[in-house]
């Protein structure tokens, strides 16, 4: 009779431990699909990104601080050059690269927002100095940055200010996080348009 108890408590152990392995495996999954940081960039990803502009549009209508997006785009580039995905991958991590040495401009978010797209936060700067920068960083990327095929890359950048809407999203009553994804529609409607 004992044995049957000792049995039964075996099966039972081997059941618990089977169903922490499955738990802990579940887990790792999850984390890996919430994972924040782009693999290919180490940038931010575009959800992760969006939580964080939203604290920044927040925190600009609680103090009154510019704060500026930069949203650059070398979807064109690619269309122009017809340049294989993996020549893209290529490219756009020298364009990282070349974009984190301008950090050190006031950049405080720099998330992948789509294949070829990019975006940079910069708080506490004016629409003028954002347009500043965007032009350093396109001259610094057409000046150092290169394909495989040796062709100088070429971005457009699209510069808003979040001060300068801030009164137009309060009279249509947007959400923060509204706010944010209208901020975004504004950079992107400026590509090429701020920064000759």
């Amino acid at each position: 009779m004992w044995y049957f108890s000792w049995i039964l408590g075996v099966l039972l152990a081997c059941s618990l431990g089977i169903i922490n392995v499955l738990r802990l495996e579940a887990q790792l999954a999850l984390a890996k699909e919430n994972e924040v940081i782009d693999p290919l960039t180490q940038l931010l990803c575009k959800d992760s990104m969006l939580t964080r502009l939203q604290e920044k549009t927040d925190n600009s209508r609680r103090n009154g601080l510019p704060f500026s997006l930069l949203y650059l785009s070398l979807r064109d580039f690619k269309i122009k050059h017809t340049l294989l995905d993996h020549e893209m991958d290529t490219t756009l991590l020298k364009v990282v690269k070349t974009m984190k040495q301008d950090i050190r401009l006031g950049v405080d978010i720099a998330a992948r927002v789509g294949p070829e797209e990019l975006l940079l936060a910069l708080p506490g700067v004016s629409q003028e100095h954002a347009e500043q920068i965007a032009q350093k960083i396109k001259s610094d990327i057409f000046n150092q940055v290169k394909t495989p095929g040796n062709i100088a890359v070429e971005v457009m950048i699209g510069v808003a200010e979040y001060s300068t809407h801030a009164d137009l999203f309060r009279l249509d009553r947007l959400t923060g996080e509204e706010e944010v994804n209208a901020l975004l529609d504004i950079a992107q409607s400026q590509l090429g348009e701020a920064v000759a």
